[in-house]
């Protein structure tokens, strides 16, 4: 009986179950494959002992419902930068993935699905170059990834993020406030943008376009000039000022190297305050809520059918490819084309025509 394993990696997103259940279920229907599970993305493969575990019909039945994902995820689990301790106590980045290759054909496995963004597809497309046989399904809240009209998880950070927005406007209502909501998104600002058509913000913040904090305060000043009023914001993580940078630190954990976001809503608030913006102002960071939860229906049924289909491109042969959603089709597409570039908002897209033409401000 062939054997495929299957990792998730990165940050945990609505969704991941569905994938699994999906791929284990068709796998077991229609090509009797095992379906095996390595704990914690690859690190349950390169550890010693390894930690894997054989996922059953049984072992996934009902897990669709459920957030997260049963086999675990990590952010320091890249076998192409695999943090290795030296004797002197210091962390030097190696390449473990010829070793990893050897590891997989010595236990028997013939595929490999690895369920991740753009970090972990940049991971897939390197082992694929060195010889594994795999296949990349695309998961972010952020809907990021290039050549999929949407990832799983999106909708459902989507929902949360309106679902607070809501709350905040009878809060921000009744206090004659200024709220600022902050969503994850990192570099791409489609949570915030659909955060705020669906919600109603008055500004929309995004890393795509540069604001102008004077214009904001303009805003602000001409929303209260005729008496109370109330304003909610809706500002992206990896929003940026004109001129300025993305607000962040560094990350310091040994083979997890990226800009931790984070606050940006707070330090808009110092500011608009030392401006001297009249309203109060608070300010709430969603954060990991938008990550965690059942996963909307949508997101369900668009993670099952990427897990049928990155079985069938298993069955098929077809390596080195990822799962897509285009045009209300699931194709596949090359990993190289996937990992040369990410798919942002632009100031041209039909959204922002939207969010414009119904007076929500970007701050430009």
């Amino acid at each position: 009986m062939q054997k495929i394993l299957v990792a998730t990696g990165g940050g945990d997103c609505p969704g991941l179950n569905a994938v699994i259940r999906g791929l284990v279920k068709a796998a077991k229907r229609h090509g009797g494959w095992e379906v095996w599970g390595s704990k914690e993305a690859f690190n349950g493969l390169l550890g010693e002992p390894t930690d894997l575990v054989k996922l059953t019909p049984k072992k996934v039945a009902g897990i669709h419902v459920r957030g997260g994902t049963i086999i675990k995820t990590t952010n320091k689990g890249n076998p192409v930068a695999y943090p290795v301790k030296q004797d002197d106590g210091s962390i030097k980045l190696v390449d473990r993935g010829p070793e990893m290759i050897k590891k997989l054909k010595d236990m028997g496995f013939s595929a490999v699905v690895n369920i991740g963004g753009d970090g972990s597809q940049r991971i897939s497309q390197h082992l694929y170059e060195l010889g594994c046989p795999i296949i990349g399904v695309p998961k972010t809240i952020d809907n990021d990834l290039a050549s999929t009209d949407y990832t799983f998880g999106f909708s459902t950070a989507v929902q949360i993020a309106t679902d607070c927005f809501d709350k905040l406007v009878t809060t921000a209502e009744s206090h004659h406030r200024v709220i600022i909501m902050e969503v994850m998104g990192r570099d791409a600002g489609w949570i915030a943008l659909h955060t705020a058509i669906a919600g109603g913000a008055e500004i929309c913040l995004i890393p795509e376009i540069p604001y102008d904090i004077r214009k904001i305060k303009q805003r602000i000043d001409k929303r209260y000039r005729k008496g109370k009023g109330f304003m909610n914001i809706v500002i992206a993580e990896g929003a940026k000022p004109l001129g300025g940078e993305t607000f962040g630190r560094q990350a310091t954990d040994a083979g997890d190297p990226h800009l931790k976001l984070g606050g940006i809503c707070n330090n808009l608030r110092y500011q608009l305050e030392e401006m001297g913006c009249v309203p109060q102002i608070r300010t709430t960071v969603l954060g990991h809520i938008q990550r965690g939860g059942t996963p909307v229906a949508f997101d369900r049924i668009l993670a099952t059918s990427m897990g049928v289909k990155a079985f069938d491109l298993v069955n098929e042969g077809a390596f080195g490819r990822m799962v897509a959603y285009q045009n209300n089709e699931f194709v596949s597409v090359p990993l190289e084309d996937v990992t040369a570039t990410n798919k942002n908002v632009t100031e041209d897209h039909a959204l922002i025509h939207t969010a414009r033409s119904i007076g929500i401000s970007f701050g430009d």
